[in-house]
């Protein structure tokens, strides 16, 4: 519910009438972590991870220590969770994170497909992966990766929307505008995909639909009124505005 503050506050009750309670260290630790405050949340995870194997704990610990600014020590205690079976994926992810934000890409795919080794139904560890290669162009491998996905989680959204952006790119506006259609039926409320979906339509040459969904996705708050004008303007069948009012004004808009 967002309210670390007396989530830290029962835990840390819990624990002082009962040090060995597994749980409560772990909530006290990710309180104090979305407070901003990893330091004093390395103790308790540590005396956790020191009295259970529970890979969930330690690998909470690794992103205390990396947000504490001990990134060797994560990285080492990451590295040791990873080589555990059976194998537990938010470890490969974060072991994989870490090593992104320390710009050590090769090596944070190298641990994505070595997860996937281990856990090849893990879905997030495909996507993340898919993800890593759409950075660096190379989409055919990113499409492989997100087809798998969508087929093991049809009902992931995430997962249509962002295979949906690759055929889109490559230029299949039909089949990507399908998996956005699919996307927006599990989560209606997601302007982004239906900004992408208005996007699709617009090069398919269905001006009016196409238009008709960015104007929804527009109104999904401030931040999607600039991403829709630019689908707009940047559409083979879209329009251009002199003045972003007059493109507000299109867009049916509430300044308010």
């Amino acid at each position: 519910m967002q309210r670390p503050d007396q989530a830290e506050r029962v835990a840390a009750g819990v624990l002082k009438a009962n040090r060995g309670n597994l749980l409560a260290a772990q909530i006290l630790g990710r309180a104090l972590l979305m407070q901003n405050r990893a330091d004093e949340a390395i103790m308790p995870l540590e005396r956790a991870a020191r009295r259970s194997d529970d890979p969930a704990i330690e690998t909470e610990l690794a992103g205390a220590l990396a947000a504490a600014g001990r990134t060797d020590a994560a990285l080492e205690r990451l590295q040791r969770i990873t080589a555990r079976r059976p194998p537990f994926v938010p470890a490969f992810l974060e072991y994989s994170n870490q090593l992104a934000r320390g710009g050590r890409h090769d090596e944070a795919m190298t641990v994505l497909a070595r997860g996937l080794e281990a856990a090849p139904d893990a879905v997030d560890l495909r996507v993340t992966l898919a993800f890593a290669h759409i950075k660096r162009n190379d989409r055919v491998s990113a499409r492989a990766l997100l087809q798998r996905a969508a087929a093991d989680a049809p009902q992931r959204p995430d997962v249509l929307a962002a295979l949906a952006r690759v055929l889109a790119q490559d230029g299949e506006y039909s089949a990507a505008a399908d998996l956005f259609r699919r996307a927006l039926a599990l989560q209606p409320d997601d302007a982004v995909t239906r900004s992408s979906l208005g996007a699709c339509l617009l090069e398919m040459g269905k001006r009016d639909a196409g238009e008709a969904s960015l104007r929804q996705a527009a109104r999904g708050g401030p931040q999607m009124v600039g991403a829709t004008i630019t689908a707009l303007a940047s559409a083979s069948h879209g329009r251009f505005f002199l003045r972003p009012s007059d493109a507000v004004k299109f867009l049916h808009v509430d300044k308010k």
